[in-house]
């Protein structure tokens, strides 16, 4: 038997394997692992079962089931608890916490690729992935393979070795944990110009550490959070508190260059370097509203940055 090429399908494999775990790292890890038992078993793969991209989402599926038994989920810091209302609070990182990571769009593929296709439909949004965190897993499973990759009832029976009727009742239990998450269904998926028109205003004030012009452009109940650091500040005045403390700790002359996570725009920020140049800080990640800005996720993670292969000096 020929060696069935397994790679057209790993782009997407990655995608519903991050949608699980909440891990670009771990989806990675798992997506090998899904290859390689394919790989080792493909003399048993039957055409006429299934196709062997259902195939390989069978094998993916059951590995990430078995690395989310009895794990903690990931969340964001505003997952966690109240908001701070000290913009001087202390700055300590939780290391102890499993972050949700975010998914840099480039590992999507071109437009026509399924894993592009899905991303389209919002099902990447961070607010998305982090409510699903919640779910108990083979809720978050059903969820992904029915509403995301839009397999059949029957498939998804098929995948999980068990009924149909036990399908739809998770895709329905799975539905109602996700209502009333922040997730906005009619801003899924916008890519007009006044999203673009907010973000490159926010840009501008930043790098000018124009706080009073950066407060103008966020919603009334704007949320700041910034993993590994469990703190997050809702609302206008203590998202702007806490920027007037960034400067004044780190000074002005910032560069923000462009850079795409989860469907949503977001920057990579350099601080000015004493030595020069400036060094990478953060990566962050915007959901606009209305043409406000309403949430920034902003990562302080090597792991991150290494993720979106972000340059670590600008010269």
């Amino acid at each position: 038997m020929t060696d069935i090429d397994f790679e057209p399908h790993r782009r997407e494999l990655l995608a519903y394997c991050y949608r699980m775990l909440g891990s670009v790292h771990e989806a990675e890890d798992m997506v090998q692992e899904t290859m390689l038992r394919a790989w080792k078993a493909q003399e048993r793969y039957d055409e006429r079962r299934a196709s062997v991209r259902t195939w390989l989402y069978r094998i993916a599926t059951n590995v990430c089931l078995t690395a989310l038994d009895g794990r903690a989920r990931r969340p964001l810091p505003s997952g966690l608890g109240a908001p701070s209302t000290d913009p001087d609070a202390p700055l300590l990182p939780a290391f102890d916490v499993p972050w949700l990571q975010p998914f840099p769009d480039a590992r999507l593929g071109e437009a026509g690729d399924p894993a592009a296709r899905a991303e389209k439909r919002g099902s990447m949004r961070l607010a998305l992935i982090a409510a699903m965190q919640l779910l108990p897993t083979r809720q978050r499973a059903v969820l992904v393979l029915r509403e995301v990759l839009e397999f059949g009832a029957a498939e998804v029976a098929e995948l999980l070795d068990t009924s149909v009727a036990s399908v739809n009742s998770a895709l329905q239990r799975a539905r109602a944990g996700l209502a009333g998450t922040p997730v906005v269904e009619d801003e899924i998926g916008q890519a007009d110009r006044s999203v673009a028109e907010a973000v490159e205003a926010y840009v501008r004030a930043f790098e000018a550490a124009d706080v009073d012009a950066l407060v103008e452009l966020l919603t009334e109940d704007a949320v700041l959070e910034m993993p590994p650091v469990p703190l997050w500040y809702l609302g206008r005045d203590g998202y702007g508190d806490f920027i007037r403390r960034v400067f004044a700790m780190r000074g002005g002359g910032w560069r923000l260059v462009p850079a795409a996570a989860n469907g949503q725009p977001a920057v990579a920020a350099y601080a000015p370097d004493p030595a020069g140049g400036h060094r990478l800080h953060t990566l962050q990640v915007f959901t606009v509203t209305g043409g406000k800005i309403a949430h920034t996720v902003v990562f302080q993670d090597p792991a991150v940055f290494a993720v979106f292969e972000l340059p670590a000096v600008l010269g």
